[in-house]
This record gives structure tokens, sequence and C-alpha cells, in this order.
């Protein structure tokens, strides 16, 4: 097996095992590494990296806003649609204009929105923690000992 067959094993699996709040990072890293290949390609006047790089990134926004599901907290739902459909439309003008300083604002507010999910992930399985935690306290279950470390 080759490398790049061994490679694409290697994420068909990790793509197949993983949470959905796994998946959802997932998407956003390839939304950020395709804006970046699209600026790169701009930088260096490489039209095909940059179409590839724009058109993969906006494949992976319109993805993002077509999961949002609304039924649990249709507020924060809606903004997240918003935030999606506004760097959408960036992405367009910034490929339209082959423009860096939008694509720039767009890269910034992907890497952003993927800080503020790594943390929304953190918390929730901490929140599922306590959950077990006092599921256990309540039934008199012993847990396992726990713990989770990140660093920047």
């Amino acid at each position: 097996m080759n490398d790049t067959n061994t490679a694409n094993a290697y994420l068909r699996t990790k793509v197949m095992t993983a949470s959905r709040e796994e998946l959802r990072l997932m998407l956003i890293d390839g939304a950020i590494k395709f804006a970046q290949q699209a600026m790169h390609g701009l930088e260096q006047k490489n039209y095909e990296e940059t179409y590839a790089g724009f058109s993969q990134c906006r494949d992976i926004i319109l993805e993002l806003i077509n999961t949002i599901k609304p039924e649990h907290a249709p507020e924060i739902a809606k903004s997240v649609k918003d935030l999606y459909t506004f760097i959408y439309g960036e992405l367009v003008k910034a490929s339209i204009n082959k423009d860096t300083g939008i694509l720039s604002e767009v890269i910034s507010l992907l890497e952003y929105d993927r800080e503020t999910w790594v943390l929304t992930m953190a918390k929730a399985s901490e929140d599922r923690e306590r959950g077990m935690v006092g599921a256990a306290q309540a039934t008199g279950t012993p847990q396992p000992n726990r713990s989770i470390s990140f660093q920047a």
C-alpha cells in the first residue's frame, strides 16, 4: 500500500469513527486549510490552486450551513447559520475580486470559530463527566478517575 492509500484509509477510519462534534471540527479544519490554500494561490498567482482552495472551502461552508439542526437551540442555530452565510458571501467576494484582505478576514473568522468549537467540545465533555459522576453518586456506583488537559 502506498502512502496516499495509507493516508486515505486513515482518514476514512477517522471520519467513520468520529463523533458529530469531531466531524464538525474536521470540517472547520478543512475550511481553514482550503482558505489558506486559496490565499497561497492568490499570493503566488497560481490560479488553479486558488480556484481549488476557494471551491473546496465554499463546499465545506455549505456543508456546515446545511447540517445545522435548530431543534435544540434555535437562536444559536440561527446565529451560527448567519455566520456561515456571511463567511460564504465573503468567500465569493474574495474569489471574484481576488482580494487577499477579505480572504484574510475569512480565515480569521474560521480560526475563531474553531477555537470556540474546541472550547464548546471541552465544556460539553466536562458537563457529561459531571453528569456521570452525579448519576454515580446518586446510585452509589464508583466512577473511574479521569482528567483531560488541553494546551495551546
